[in-house]
């Protein structure tokens, strides 16, 4: 859906202004389409780069992407560039991935699932046999069916409302039974395949919102769909396609400024008026968006008269977190892929610890080769990610270093048993913690994906772009859709629908500063 542009033929001046907190996916998107649409912006990040969670880190062999690693859904960010006018196959290069990830089990097994479903269909017969196939079909046009239906009442749409779901299952009788209400994901995934490696690996798409598939609702089993839609990697590392977000939005006459912090977000009247930065200059606007956790908000972080927005978010649980390495080493050991996962021998134990706020001590490890699958030799000496969940930081005490220590040599012995060598081994100085991820995500408590999604009502509990302070709005993965990539740009999509909408209807005069222009206290 392209954005139109109702301020294009205004004067510069007088075209509303817009000012961004977080140049993460969320704010960017956001930038690239108000900008396109007419309207003044300014993002201002505390961090020196632009991507939030899309973030690197330093290695022998170049900057390592410690964020997300592959993109899905790719047709939202498609429309994120027509809406300024350009393509995304302009400024960076996808490459569709042949094998959507590569899975290993502690007894030696393997399996590939393809972007081709016939050959997945093939791979899962020599790994399980006849019977296998049948469910995997079956399961697979579940997915389909299921992400069908929800999309547009729940992802698509800006504010999800439970008598529109009603509508559209009561309107499909058979996705009652296909939704399962009544079951956990792992509950109906055992219950469909036969053989326990496979529940397994499905079970593991959970944790792409930050879930245990042994807590969340059974519905979860459509983020299948969409990496079976396609999986691109960016040439270059995910990074790129933030930097290249904020250059469309820049050349589009977008301000960008970097390891700019703000202190509070201004209210007058129950309005958001604009910003108060740390080194105690001000900055006006028209409407403010905010691009971070919402429980940010809540907790008074940005301004105690910013406590009624989200406020859900104070006491909802909170997803689980991570730690990242971010690398670059030679391999030796089975052969990978660009997406691998390593799983862990007992997932009921691993997801039981996760969910009692413990950290696992037999973890599944996801590991993204990244110079593979880049249509290119990849060289000797490549770039690895490696994640392993661990409870956010609610509720329990944060690890000492000697916890990270012995967990550490818990990881390498885990990747030992498997087969897989590092040269020179990861060392924690290339490890991310959930402590980390705290404190550059002010107010998340080191969740990386917003609240908990173990509660099959918790889409209708999540903030939407609007919030009840007029002209302050929310993106992110905290926000309506939720977590992942995807679901982020869509919020910025409704963020930006809902500031066009107000800013159109709304006459008031601009206030009297130049776009970036900082206003002394």
């Amino acid at each position: 859906m392209n954005i139109t542009s109702p301020f294009v033929n205004h004067s510069y001046a007088n075209r509303p202004s817009v000012l961004i907190v977080g140049a993460g996916i969320g704010g960017l998107s956001a930038a690239v389409r108000l900008v396109a649409a007419g309207a003044r912006v300014t993002v201002l990040e505390q961090h020196g780069y632009p991507g939030g969670k899309i973030r690197t880190m330093d290695s022998t062999a170049g900057p390592v992407d410690a964020g997300p690693t592959v993109l899905t859904m790719r047709s939202v960010f498609d429309d994120i560039f027509a809406a300024a006018g350009t393509r995304l196959d302009d400024h960076v290069t996808l490459i569709q991935q042949d094998i959507l990830a590569r899975h290993f089990w502690p007894d030696g097994s393997r399996l590939d699932l393809f972007a081709d479903p016939d050959q997945s269909i093939a791979a899962v017969a020599d790994f399980a046999g006849p019977t296998a196939v049948a469910e995997f079909r079956a399961f697979c046009a579940r997915c389909k069916t299921l992400f069908d239906a929800f999309e547009g009442p729940m992802m698509q749409t800006a504010v999800p409302r439970l008598i529109d779901l009603t509508r559209c299952v009561l309107s499909q009788p058979t996705l009652i039974r296909q939704m399962t209400p009544l079951f956990t994901l792992a509950q109906a995934l055992n219950a469909h395949f036969s053989d326990p490696r496979l529940a397994q690996l499905f079970g593991r798409y959970a944790t792409y919102v930050g879930g245990s598939p042994y807590a969340s609702p059974a519905l979860l089993a459509l983020i299948w769909q969409a990496e079976a839609a396609g999986v691109w990697a960016v040439q270059g590392g995910m990074h790129r396609l933030a930097h290249v977000l904020a250059d469309v939005a820049q050349a589009r006459g977008a301000r960008f400024y970097y390891r700019t912090k703000v202190d509070q977000i201004l209210v007058k009247d129950g309005q958001a008026i604009g910003l108060a930065l740390t080194d105690g200059t001000r900055q006006m606007a028209d409407a403010v968006l905010f691009n971070g956790d919402p429980r940010a908000l809540a907790t008074g972080t940005l301004g105690q008269s910013l406590r009624r927005v989200a406020t859900r978010s104070r006491s909802l649980p909170r997803s689980h977190s991570a730690r990242v390495y971010s690398f670059a080493a030679a391999v030796s050991g089975p052969e990978l892929a660009h997406h691998n996962v390593f799983f862990a021998d007992n997932p009921r134990r691993e997801f039981d610890a996760l969910t009692a706020g413990l950290v696992p001590q037999t973890p599944t490890l996801y590991i993204c080769a990244e110079d593979r699958g880049q249509g290119i030799d990849w060289p000797r000496t490549e770039r690895f990610e490696i994640i392993a969940n661990v409870p956010a930081l609610s509720g329990r005490v944060a690890s000492q270093e000697k916890d990270i220590r012995s967990w550490h040599e818990m990881i390498i012995r885990t990747m030992t048993h498997h087969g897989l060598h590092f040269d020179p081994t990861p060392n924690t100085n290339s490890l991310t913690t959930e402590m980390t991820f705290a404190r550059l995500f002010p107010g998340s408590l080191g969740a990386l994906y917003g609240q908990s999604p173990h509660d099959l009502t918790s889409a209708f509990k999540r903030p939407t772009a609007r919030t009840p302070i007029r002209n302050l709005y929310l993106t992110g993965g905290g926000t309506h859709p939720g977590a992942g990539m995807p679901m982020v740009a869509i919020s910025a999509r409704h963020a930006v629908e809902a500031i066009l909408n107000d800013l159109t209807l709304t006459s008031r005069s601009v206030p009297m500063a130049m776009l970036g222009g900082m206003l002394t206290a």
